[in-house]
């Protein structure tokens, strides 16, 4: 009856728990997301992790169909997509700390451009591609339908993901009506960008090669 499951038991927890260990280390996102849900509210927090989550799966498809393998396997596709990525963190760095102290409209324009922010932080996101290439194929079984995990894997890496950056959204969220003060937003947004900034700059050394 194992035989007809895509992923063995052991293979699901042991990969749950990789994936959970990932997300935990301090990244760009978890950054972004304190940045974003901190100044602007939990609305525009979710809008961006829904960005995110469609970033991953795409990269997560991509990666299954051997094109990350080839942007691996290119030092000018790697290099080009590595610096887009880290020029893009900065330039979110650099727009929280002169961005002006503003009420951000409930409406879909304020989600849309979020949700882009999002989706196109990750898909610049080189790490991303490694994981995929790197990381989830020594959790699939050769034996099984390898399609079959690696849709599996990639749903449970996006899903476990998710959650950690929904969690990040509540608790930074809770700050934005203690921010409704313009200096104490003022500094907090400016903290958080130069941190921004910093994760930047490391992410710029840590995926050299």
């Amino acid at each position: 009856m194992s035989e007809l499951l895509p992923l063995p038991a052991g293979t699901f927890l042991s990969f749950m728990v990789a994936s959970l260990l990932i997300e935990l280390t301090p990244g760009p996102n978890m950054t972004y997301l304190a940045l974003v849900s901190a100044s602007n509210g939990r609305r525009v927090g979710f809008a961006t992790v829904a960005g995110i989550a469609l970033g991953l799966a795409i990269v997560g498809a991509i990666a299954a169909f051997g094109v990350a393998e080839l942007i691996q396997a290119s030092r000018l596709l790697y290099e080009g997509l590595r610096w887009a990525g880290v020029l893009f963190l900065l330039y979110l760095a650099w727009e929280g700390w002169t961005a002006q102290t503003e009420a951000v409209s409930a409406d879909g324009e304020a989600d849309g451009r979020y949700f882009a922010r999002g989706l196109f932080t990750n898909l610049l996101n080189p790490k991303a591609a490694i994981f995929y290439i790197a990381v989830l194929p020594t959790f699939v079984d050769d034996s099984r339908p390898v399609l079959a995990q690696t849709a599996l894997l990639t749903a449970i890496y996006v899903a476990i993901a998710t959650v950690i950056h929904a969690v990040i959204v509540v608790l930074a969220g809770t700050l934005e009506p203690f921010l409704n003060d313009a200096r104490r937003e003022r500094i907090s947004r400016r903290l958080l960008s130069a941190m921004l900034a910093v994760v930047a700059l490391w992410f710029a050394w840590s995926t050299k090669r």
